[in-house]
């Protein structure tokens, strides 16, 4: 049975151009995870629950951006961003990721 910090780590994939290459050429996948999470934390998460093997996690925090409106500035959030490397031949179907 898992522990509700291990579906709470993970929050969801990014899916986005930069994301999609990186897929394809080195076979890292891009989630947004919760900002107290470590790589530990983040590694022990993806294997339990997609039943991959992690070669190596690298993580980052985004910084606000400043945006403007007709009604006025706003800035936008922070989160945390994890970059995850999977083994050779391995791979997570983001269609329908638990199979």
């Amino acid at each position: 049975m898992l522990s509700e910090k291990t579906y709470t780590t993970i929050k969801n994939p990014v899916i986005t151009e930069k994301a999609a290459i990186q897929k394809s050429a080195s076979n890292t996948y891009v989630f947004k995870v919760s900002k107290e999470a470590t790589k530990t934390d983040i590694k022990n998460s993806i294997e339990e629950v997609f039943g991959v093997v992690v070669n190596s996690v690298r993580v980052l925090n985004t910084k606000f951006k400043n945006k403007r409106t007709r009604f006025g500035k706003y800035k936008t959030s922070t989160y945390k961003k994890a970059y995850v490397t999977l083994a050779e031949g391995k791979e997570i179907n983001m269609e329908n990721p638990f199979k």
